[in-house]
């Protein structure tokens, strides 16, 4: 057998509080909510499932991984993003010029401090709306 893994399936964050967290990720982000079992909240992320699991002390709650979410139009998402509240932590900048595209990328955090992320592969050449 010639195993090689490529689909992610669902991703787990671990959340203090359960209800903040399903707020944040259906009220603010938009995220479309797939069903809550106890503290356990499933989204759904075009295909791959996010889900935000109540650690059962909020001390073990550690941010490592970042989400990004790819967006079509960056300086739009992030405008959007911070009428609903959100505040970022890194602006919307150039992160690469890459042979095909430019990679743009803005961060914040959830409630629990998890590092999101707006991501854009731009064409080459690409200068946001002052």
């Amino acid at each position: 057998m010639n195993l090689a893994l490529n689909h992610i399936g669902q991703i787990a964050l671990p959340v203090a509080d359960a209800d903040r967290s399903e707020r944040f990720y259906a009220d603010v982000l938009k995220l479309r909510k797939l069903f809550r079992f106890g503290g356990l909240c499933f989204f759904d992320c075009a295909g791959v499932r996010l889900l935000l699991d109540q650690a059962a002390d909020p001390a073990d709650i550690k941010s490592g991984a970042v989400i990004y979410f790819r967006v079509a139009d960056l300086m739009l998402a992030t405008k959007e993003l911070e009428g609903r509240g959100v505040v970022f932590v890194e602006r919307p900048h150039l992160v690469a010029r890459m042979e095909d595209h430019d990679f743009w990328l803005a961060a914040f955090r959830d409630p629990d401090g998890h590092l999101l992320a707006l991501m854009q592969e731009a064409p080459k050449g690409y200068a946001p709306p002052s």
